[in-house]
C-alpha cells in the first residue's frame, strides 16, 4: 500500500501537475479517481474535512491539503521525511 493518497479528477491541471511531481520523484501514490465516482467523491470530502476540490492528497494518512501544499513540501524539502523508507530525491537547495 502506498503511503501517499491522492483523489483527482481526469482533466485537473493539478491533479496531473501533482501525480507528475511525485513521479519525478519517484515517489509511489494511490490514485483515486473521483471524476464518475460519487461514493468516492463523498469518501475524499470525509477525508479531507468537507475540501471539495481536486487535488486532495494525503502523505501517511494525514491530509496535507492540494497541489500548493504538496510542491511547497518538496520546495522546502519535508516531502520526503513525511514518507520516511521510500526512496525521494532530495529538493535541490
Amino acid at each position: 500500500m502506498s503511503l501517499v493518497t491522492l483523489y483527482t479528477k481526469k482533466d485537473c491541471p493539478y491533479s496531473r501537475s501533482a501525480k507528475a511531481l511525485l513521479r519525478g520523484l519517484g515517489i509511489d501514490y494511490e490514485d483515486i479517481d473521483v471524476t464518475d465516482d460519487k461514493r468516492r467523491l463523498l469518501e475524499m470530502m470525509e477525508r479531507s474535512n468537507g475540501g471539495i476540490s481536486v487535488p486532495q492528497i494525503f502523505v501517511a494518512g494525514h491530509h496535507i491539503g492540494g497541489f500548493s501544499e504538496l510542491a511547497r513540501l518538496q520546495q522546502q524539502g519535508l516531502l520526503a521525511g513525511m514518507i520516511g523508507g521510500q526512496d525521494a530525491v532530495p529538493s535541490p537547495s
